[in-house]
């Protein structure tokens, strides 16, 4: 989708890059076909949670319209993504479920700085480094699945987290130094790296 792109590379000589500092084992892709119907009721989930993201971030910052309009835009490709996860497990024969707590989610919440500006950059870039890690791992499992739909679907999936995670940086670029923003992501990615690799291996996402 357009809307999800914002070119900041005039305004920024050295604009920021989330590159993840731990990289998911194979173990992990094998554990979720293992298993898969119930990993994707935690895509389910993980889709649903995301487009509240974005809905709240335009609910609590009206007065950045850029923000709002990428929020909005967001929102509705991640239901988009949430309607055909829903239409995979019914398909399979399965039903959705009561959403499990993300403790991989939780703990990086944890992290989140008081104060209004700091609050608002962190919320911004832990935005993207959970859309950079499912980027990560929904392009595990399309590298992984034997069964070509599957396969297609989540490349899918991944490329569009992609898109996210620097749609994401570009949003903290229009509202803070690029120096400024490069340097708490820098400490982001040191904490996701260590939360991320303290998570045992299991069917979900995270």
């Amino acid at each position: 989708m357009s809307g999800l792109t914002l070119n900041l590379s005039a305004e920024n000589d050295t604009f920021p890059v989330i590159i993840l500092r731990y990289t998911t084992p194979a173990d992990w892709a094998e554990t979720v076909l293992a298993d898969f119907d119930h990993f994707l009721l935690d895509h389910a989930a993980a889709e649903k949670k995301a487009a509240g993201m974005a809905i709240s971030m335009a609910s609590h910052y009206p007065d950045k319209p850029e923000l709002v309009e990428a929020m909005a835009d967001l929102a509705v490709e991640e239901m988009s993504h949430y309607r055909e996860v829903v239409k995979l497990i019914h398909t399979r024969g399965g039903l959705t479920a009561a959403d499990e707590r993300d403790p991989y989610v939780n703990q990086l919440r944890k992290h989140l700085r008081k104060g209004s500006e700091a609050y608002f950059l962190d919320r911004l870039l832990l935005g993207g480094v959970i859309e950079a890690r499912g980027a990560e791992r929904f392009g595990l499992i399309a590298d992984a699945a034997s069964d070509e739909p599957i396969k297609r679907f989540y490349t899918s999936i991944s490329r569009s987290e992609e898109r996210h995670r620097t749609l994401f940086t570009d949003l903290a670029c229009r509202y803070f130094p690029a120096s400024v923003v490069d340097a708490r992501l820098g400490e982001w990615l040191d904490i996701e790296a260590e939360i991320a690799s303290s998570q045992p291996l299991r069917a979900a996402l995270h």
